[in-house]
């Protein structure tokens, strides 16, 4: 039989896409230049894997012992609450962010604790020199006898480090920056980062060592390298935080060992980086008064619900298209909040710009907060401010009603113990049809709490009604 002629492949040293023939463009990333000829793959049928010979027997599920996969406190609490109680030996730990955002002093300053706890960690920069990581621990007070730094980009030399010093806990920064000798590539291309992620997780499971890996990410936000970097590690982490802002969040993507639905908050300093149990002040104003065009939302980021105040201005538009800028805010959700108040409360902003932000660089992506927006946005429009104290949650629809929210009473828990006096939430969804006076007005935990069906009640309640109380009087009937 003649055998078959082995075919040549291209691949992309970005992204990792395979095609027959060369191209000067990759077809994934539309990377330039990238695509390179890799080594023809075997035909199909000419090699067997044979049966060989296994490292451990199975044996029942309930045999298995479970004492190896406790977790153990990371000794930063805020990282602990993401993780699931801290670090679990033998896991793979990736932590991805922009640069500048604090993924080194994070690490830095976990390895630091780590070591004062008597456990021997071993940092490894490939993008500082030792003196530089030196310099920042003295700042930041990361200094500890159980503690080694080495200063390498060479994974043979990473590994060799590993063997002398025999730690407990390692911190790779960063994974893109460490390269393999014997596979072709340059560090931080698809096929070096397969070769460091694998050979740093096969150490880190048959040794039951914790290894920490600080990942680069794309400018659209993704970790850089191949996919398969996230579905070799254990967790996955993201670092958030605006530049013009202290304030982070390291947030689950991905954890086999604990929920995905927690974040922890931080504040970073010229001393370092410090857990903030208490984070609902950053992003909160406490005016001497009733300001216009203000309202605070409690959002909920993961289990923690979190007050955030938004604030909305609106004026006369001299230009022929009037404009829509946002901050902190979901531009889109902006534009259909404006339509609804436009559609179902007579409040026409076609001819006037509209500025909507949130203040301390919070982000607000929860569907709780859109109440609040409107809130606030017609308080502008008015020139008359919602009355002191209270906060705004919901959901809006398109048809002007308001849904609920989850976590509702953990929601309500908090503004009441920050001290606000007055919520306003959606009614409950199993009211008649046609029904759209309050519900009620009841009071949980020393706060009042009125809820109201659609935006129409609840702007009236506010008092922010001024100009549509014709429209409200037709929908609503005999008011």
């Amino acid at each position: 039989m003649a055998s078959s002629k082995a075919r040549s492949n291209y691949r992309c040293g970005e992204c990792g896409w395979t095609t027959a023939k060369w191209v000067g463009r990759c077809g994934e990333c539309q990377a330039w230049g990238t695509v390179e000829e890799v080594a023809a793959a075997a035909t199909a049928g000419s090699s067997r894997t044979s049966a060989a010979p296994v490292t451990r027997r199975a044996v029942p599920i309930g045999q298995v012992p479970a004492q190896h996969a406790v977790h153990e406190h990371s000794g930063v609490p805020e990282l602990d609450r993401v993780l699931g109680g801290g670090f679990v030996p033998g896991a793979a730990v990736l932590l991805a962010g922009e640069p500048g955002v604090g993924k080194s002093t994070l690490l830095l300053e976990v390895a630091a604790r780590t070591a004062k706890r008597s456990v021997r960690t071993l940092y490894v920069t490939g993008e500082e020199s030792a003196a530089q990581v030196r310099l920042r621990a003295d700042r930041t007070d990361g200094i500890h006898d159980e503690l080694y730094l080495a200063a390498e980009t060479d994974l043979g030399a990473v590994l060799t480090h590993i063997d002398q010093v025999r730690p407990t806990m390692i911190v790779i920064d960063s994974v893109q920056t460490i390269g393999a000798a014997e596979v072709d590539g340059v560090p931080g291309g698809v096929t070096q980062v397969k070769e460091v992620a694998q050979a740093l997780v096969r150490m880190a499971k048959s040794r039951d060592i914790t290894v920490v890996m600080i990942g680069h990410v794309t400018k659209d936000g993704g970790i850089a390298g191949p996919r398969v970097l996230e579905h070799l590690v254990d967790v996955v982490l993201h670092f958030e935080g605006d530049r013009n802002s202290r304030f982070r969040m390291v947030r689950a993507v991905k954890n086999r060992f604990g929920p995905v639905d927690e974040v922890g908050c931080f504040d970073l300093g010229p001393d370092g980086i410090r857990p903030v149990e208490d984070p609902t002040g950053i992003f909160t104003e406490r005016h001497h008064g009733r300001v216009p065009g203000t309202c605070v939302a409690v959002t909920m980021e993961g289990r923690r619900p979190l007050l955030a105040e938004v604030q909305a201005l609106v004026t006369l538009s001299p230009a022929e298209r009037p404009r829509r800028t946002t901050s902190g805010l979901d531009g889109s959700r902006l534009a259909m909040i404006l339509a609804v108040l436009q559609q179902h409360c007579g409040i026409k902003l076609h001819q006037h710009d509209v500025f909507a932000s949130t203040v301390g660089g919070a982000r607000l992506t929860d569907p709780g907060s859109d109440l609040a927006v409107a809130v606030a946005l017609a308080s502008s429009t008015f020139v008359s401010a919602p009355p002191a104290g209270v906060v705004a949650m919901g959901e809006i629809g398109l048809s002007g009603e308001l849904r609920r929210v989850r976590d509702l009473p953990q929601r309500i828990a908090e503004a009441a113990r920050l001290g606000f006096e007055m919520a306003v939430v959606p009614a409950d969804p199993g009211r008649a049809a046609g029904d759209r006076r309050p519900a009620r007005d009841r009071e949980v935990e020393g706060m009042r709490v009125i809820e109201a069906p659609d935006v129409i009640s609840a702007l009236r309640l506010l008092n922010l009604d001024r100009r549509t109380k014709h429209a409200l009087e037709v929908v609503d009937g005999a008011e």
